[in-house]
C-alpha cells in the first residue's frame, strides 16, 4: 500500500504593520478541510527535493510587489528535467511557457511567479540564470515557466519594480524546510476575496486504496488492519508526496460589499508537486483538479480571473536528460489516481484558507486590504457548528 501527500502554497501580501502575536494557520483554528493528514511540515516542500524562494519588494507609499519560485529539484533542472503539465481553467492570464509543456510534457527551468506587467523580465532572468549553470555552456534555447498575479491595486504596477535581480535572488533563495506564509513574494500585492491574500502552504499524505465505511461509519478511521498485522508497517520512504501550490488574486468576497475596484478579476496560479511517478497526461489530470478545488473556496471562475496550474514529478526515473538510448520508466497506474486527486482537492483548498488566515493589512497605492479578523472568523465558524 502506498502513500501520498498534498501540500499547496498560496502567495499573499507583505504586511505593514506589526503584529503582537503571528497569526494562525488554519489547523491552529481547527480547520482541516478533507480526510487525509497532513505531511510533517504540512507544507509544499514535503515533496523531497522541492525548494521555495521568495522576493518581497516594498518600497515607498505604492511599491507592493515580489517575486516566488519553485525549484523541482536542487541539480540541473535544464540537463534533469522534470515530467510536467499546465491546465488552464479561464484563460485571462499569461503563463509564458507552457505551450512547450504542454506540447513536450517537461519542466526545465524554476517556476517563478510575479507580478501581470514583469513577466517578461522574470522570462530574461530565468533564461540568464539557467544558461549560467554549470553544464549548460552550449545551450541555446531555455523555455522559461512564469506565471503571474496583478497586484495593481496595492501596488505600483507601471512603475515595472520587478528587476532580473529580484527574480535572480528569488531562485538563488529557495530552499527546503518550512515555507514562509502571509505577505511575500509574489503574494506581496494581491488580494484574495476582497481581503488580504498571499503565501499559504498544506500537504496531504494519501494512502492507494479504499476507506472502508460502514452503514455510513467511517470504520477506516478507527481500525486498521495494518496495526494489528504482525510484521506489517508503512515505509516513509515509499511515501508518494504531492503539494500544490497556488498564488490568488482579486476574487470577490461573498456576503460583503466591496468597493467598485473590489472585482472579481485577477489571476490564481497554482503549482504542484508530486514524488509520485506520473508522466505528463497523468500529471495534466492532477492539475486539473487543483483548479477545481477553487470552487471550494468559492471561486467564481469570472471573465477575467486567470485560473492556471503547472504539476510536475520528482520521481527520479522520470527525469529527462541528454540520454540518446531508451530510457526505463516507472509509472503509477491509472486506476491508482483517486487518492492523489482527492488530496489535491484538499491541500489546494487548506492553502487557500492558510493564505487569508496569516496575510495581514497592508496599505499601498493609498488603499488599505484587511486581513480576515480572526476573532469574528471564530465566531462565524462557531455559528456554523464547526
Amino acid at each position: 500500500m502506498r502513500a501520498a501527500s498534498v501540500a499547496s502554497l498560496l502567495p499573499i501580501l507583505l504586511s505593514l504593520f506589526v503584529q503582537s502575536a503571528p497569526r494562525p494557520r488554519a489547523r491552529d483554528l481547527g480547520i482541516a478541510p478533507g480526510v487525509w493528514p497532513p505531511g510533517p511540515l504540512n507544507a509544499v516542500t514535503d515533496v523531497a527535493g522541492v525548494r521555495v524562494g521568495h522576493t518581497t519588494i516594498v518600497q515607498g507609499d505604492n511599491v507592493r510587489t515580489g517575486v516566488t519560485a519553485i525549484l523541482a529539484h536542487g541539480g540541473n533542472l535544464f540537463q534533469e528535467k522534470v515530467p510536467g503539465a499546465v491546465f488552464v481553467g479561464n484563460a485571462f492570464g499569461k503563463l509564458a511557457g507552457s505551450t512547450q509543456v504542454q506540447e513536450l510534457g517537461t519542466i526545465e527551468t524554476p517556476i517563478v511567479l510575479t507580478n501581470t506587467l514583469a513577466v517578461g523580465t522574470a522570462v530574461e532572468a530565468v533564461v540568464a540564470w539557467t544558461i549560467a549553470q554549470r553544464g549548460n555552456q552550449e545551450v541555446r534555447s531555455v523555455n522559461a515557466l512564469v506565471g503571474e498575479t496583478n497586484d495593481g491595486m496595492l501596488n505600483d504596477i507601471r512603475g515595472l519594480h520587478v528587476t532580473r535581480e529580484h527574480v535572480t535572488a528569488a531562485i538563488a533563495g529557495a530552499k527546503d524546510g518550512a515555507v514562509e506564509e502571509g505577505a511575500v513574494g509574489a503574494g506581496t500585492g494581491t488580494v484574495a476575496f476582497g481581503w488580504k491574500g498571499g503565501i499559504g502552504t498544506s500537504s496531504r499524505r494519501v494512502r492507494q486504496g479504499g476507506r472502508l465505511v460502514i452503514d455510513g461509519v467511517p470504520v477506516w478511521k478507527e481500525l486498521n488492519p495494518r496495526s494489528s498485522a504482525p510484521g506489517l508497517r508503512e515505509s516513509a520512504d515509499a511515501a508518494f508526496r504531492l503539494k500544490a501550490e497556488a498564488t490568488e488574486s482579486q476574487k470577490r468576497t461573498r456576503g460583503f460589499r466591496l468597493q467598485a475596484e473590489d472585482d472579481a478579476d485577477g489571476s490564481c496560479m497554482i503549482v504542484v508537486a508530486t514524488d509520485a511517478p506520473l508522466d505528463a497526461r497523468d500529471l495534466r489530470r492532477l492539475a486539473a483538479r487543483a483548479v477545481f478545488a477553487l470552487a471550494r473556496t468559492g471561486s467564481s471562475y469570472s471573465n477575467g480571473s486567470g485560473d492556471f496550474a503547472i504539476a510536475f514529478s520528482t520521481h527520479p526515473s522520470l527525469r529527462v536528460t541528454n540520454a540518446s538510448g531508451p530510457q526505463p520508466r516507472t509509472l503509477l497506474p491509472t486506476d491508482n489516481l483517486s487518492g492523489l486527486f482527492e488530496a489535491v482537492l484538499e491541500a489546494t483548498e487548506e492553502a487557500v484558507d492558510n493564505s487569508l488566515l496569516k496575510a495581514t493589512d497592508v496599505t499601498g497605492n493609498g488603499r488599505t486590504v484587511r486581513a480576515i479578523p480572526i476573532d469574528a472568523l471564530r465566531d462565524v465558524m462557531k455559528k456554523y457548528g464547526r
